[in-house]
């Protein structure tokens, strides 16, 4: 049983449990809560274990240049970059909405902090774990102060080095040992080439306490599985209804066929994975008699014959002795006769 674990809303992470699936909804939403539950609800329903938003506090977290530059494009909710987001921004009323309605279908809800007064927000509302963006993978002044909430904390790494994981780990585990680090390319989307998959093993082997897992920005489910298999544990998907909605992130979102597909195919995962011991099983006994051979005779023999190799035949179906004993048969003495194609028995040889 491996030491590194993690529990999340009454939920263990292990390497011998299911992939913890997180739905990042972000914007997908487009400002509405009536949408945000409506992803909530689908979430659930494709199997996943958690929703995701993300808190801003728009005023302070951006220069005053960029609050006002003017923001114009497809994807845009406002005349300026801070109209957009104030936009997309849900404050308390909303976010107690959406925290009853989670407890109504039974799936945990929690978000990603952008800034201190936004962890204290999500903190006062009693969120059961935090995420970090790889863009504050640097920014220990938040990381520490949310590892003092004592809840668990996801962190990606988007764009970090192995330095900067471990200065967040040095900065964190000390105060809050429930931490997950996740490798993240900060692109959207993320091209398979850019993935790095293997720094899933990496990181497993630099922190052998800590569950490891994927941000995933890759547009389709096959890389959440291959990451499943070098050890990921936690998935984060971005999740909408439909792709053609208005948004940055809607584009290489999945939709609720892909999630389905996406979680059920994690499952099914854990279970072909196994247990490493090689083994036989009563499902395979009717194939494998017909692919399988048995030695039999390759023409009539009469008894008192000693078996050479151009007696011994080996032909489908295994309905007799295996294929390794061949060495042994030879020069051994028939009991009685035999026909063409039988299959050769102990009783035969005296043996």
């Amino acid at each position: 049983m491996s030491k590194r674990e993690l529990v999340i809303d009454g939920t263990t992470i292990n390497d011998e449990t299911d992939c913890y699936v997180v739905a990042e909804i972000g914007a997908n939403h487009m400002g509405d809560v009536e949408t945000c539950k409506e992803l909530f609800d689908l979430a659930k329903r494709c199997g996943c274990n958690a929703v995701k938003l993300q808190k801003r506090d728009n005023r302070t977290l951006y220069t005053r240049n960029l609050y006002d530059q003017v923001y114009d494009n497809r994807n845009s909710f406002g005349k300026t970059y801070g109209e957009h987001r104030e936009f997309l921004e849900f404050g308390e009323a909303e976010f107690r909405q959406l925290i009853s309605f989670t407890e109504q279908i039974g799936i945990t809800f929690f978000a990603t902090a952008f800034d201190i007064k936004s962890a204290n927000f999500l903190h006062e509302l009693g969120m059961p774990a935090f995420k970090i963006a790889s863009g504050d993978l640097k920014t220990t002044p938040l990381l520490a102060h949310v590892a003092r909430f004592g809840k668990p904390m996801i962190v990606s790494s988007g764009g970090g080095t192995m330095a900067d994981i471990l200065r967040a780990y040095e900065t964190i585990y000390p105060i809050n040992k429930q931490l997950c680090f996740l490798q993240c390319t900060a692109a959207y989307p993320a091209e398979p080439e850019h993935l790095s998959l293997r720094v899933i093993e990496t990181l497993r082997q630099r922190f052998p306490d800590l569950v490891i897992g994927l941000s995933d920005h890759q547009n389709g489910i096959a890389m959440s599985t291959a990451a499943y298999v070098l050890g990921a544990r936690v998935i984060e998907k971005h999740f909408t209804r439909n792709r053609a909605w208005k948004g940055a992130d809607q584009s290489f979102s999945l939709e609720p066929t892909g999630m389905r597909k996406m979680v059920r195919d994690l499952r099914r995962t854990r279970q072909a994975l196994g247990d490493g011991q090689k083994q036989s099983y009563d499902l395979e006994a009717g194939p494998l008699r017909k692919m399988a051979k048995a030695l039999v005779a390759a023409r009539d023999l009469p008894a008192g014959h000693k078996l050479t190799a151009d007696d011994i035949a080996m032909k489908s179906p295994a309905d007799g002795m295996e294929p390794y004993h061949f060495n042994e048969l030879l020069g051994c003495e028939l009991k009685s006769p035999v026909v063409f194609d039988h299959p050769f028995t102990d009783a035969d040889v005296g043996r």
